[in-house]
């Protein structure tokens, strides 16, 4: 007999991973593409799925699709659909309509932060857990609430947007088309912003001072922090600083077991998680202080979306059958 595997694929802003996931959360086959994101979504899973056939085409003797998850960002459970997405061109359109015409399977579109929560719940050190947040620190900032062990969707399908909280009004212009948003301060983008603004007002040297904005990335200011550069150092703990207010803030409206911390930003380790748990214990109202954990994912490095998606999928499966 067949294996059942999902299909579970996490649309970023610079690429699209996708991989073939069994109920375990066990991943079989992985791959990515890069996302184009100024080119139509349907190019997208054109090419997402011509990949997806090549590589499933050498396993199908074992293993049998048995529906298809999607975490995007602004995407729309209720829907199906991604709408205005900050760091793609796509306007507003119908995921499961494009994903039905190579498909006649299950499928389920959400967030790409609350994929990635069902997951931690499902599949990583979120088990047994039921109030819980997940913050995703990549190309944008995301996240997803668990409430009494469910996913919070709101009314509209588009709740637990805190990477589009204000920090600073009138601050650094967002991909939403705001000012200000927490995404432009602790993104691996905003990391980046950070470093140069610190840099320009230094007298300070850096190891990166001679490299442009566009050729550096947050990696580059990671090892510097590794090597005891300054403005990398306060870079981080600016980024940290901020990032602590806003989770101090999540903490007073849902009062959560765990916050999980996750995405290419969360892989600095203690260089992110040390001072953000120092500012949100400092900025959080007193009766919650002490009590709310800040972890790392507890899903293996680099499946973390797959796994999400996936498990988004599991969870539709298993409630229809």
């Amino acid at each position: 007999m067949k294996t059942e595997v999902a299909l579970g694929i996490d649309i970023g802003g610079t690429n699209t991973v996708f991989g073939l996931v069994d109920k375990e959360g066990k991943c079989i086959a992985e791959s990515s593409v890069p996302t184009n994101k100024n080119e139509y979504a349907s190019f997208l899973f054109s090419r997402l799925f011509e990949k997806v056939n090549d590589i499933y085409k050498g396993i199908s003797d074992k293993y049998v699709l048995a529906g298809i998850g999607i975490g995007a960002p602004n995407a729309n459970y209720y829907k199906g659909t991604v709408e205005l997405p900050p760091n793609l061109n796509w306007g507003v359109v119908n995921i499961i309509e494009i994903v039905k015409q190579y498909f006649n399977l299950p499928v389920a579109i959400t967030n790409d932060a609350n994929a990635a929560a069902i997951g931690e719940m499902e599949f990583g050190a979120a088990k047994g857990m039921k109030d819980f947040i997940i913050i995703t620190l990549g190309t944008g900032v995301g996240s997803g609430i668990v409430i009494d062990g469910k996913l919070v969707y709101g009314h509209d399908g588009f709740a637990g947007e805190i990477g589009h909280t204000i920090v600073f009004i009138g601050g650094r212009q967002c991909g939403c088309g705001r000012k200000g948003c927490l995404e432009t301060y602790t993104s691996a983008s905003g990391l980046k912003r950070t470093f140069y603004e610190l840099l320009s007002g230094s007298k300070e040297e850096s190891t990166l001072g001679k490299i442009s904005f566009n050729d550096l990335t947050s990696i580059m200011i990671y090892e510097a922090a590794l090597n005891g550069d300054k403005i990398a150092l306060e870079a981080f703990d600016y980024t940290a600083k901020i990032l602590g207010l806003k989770l101090a803030d999540a903490i007073e409206h849902t009062s959560p077991e765990a916050i999980f911390l996750y995405g290419g930003l969360s892989m600095a380790g203690d260089f992110i998680f040390k001072p953000t748990k120092k500012y949100m214990e400092e900025f959080v109202l007193d009766i919650f202080k002490n009590k709310v954990k800040l972890l790392p994912s507890g899903l293996k490095n680099g499946e973390t979306a797959i796994l999400g998606a996936s498990a988004l999928i599991w969870n539709e499966i298993k409630r229809k059958r």
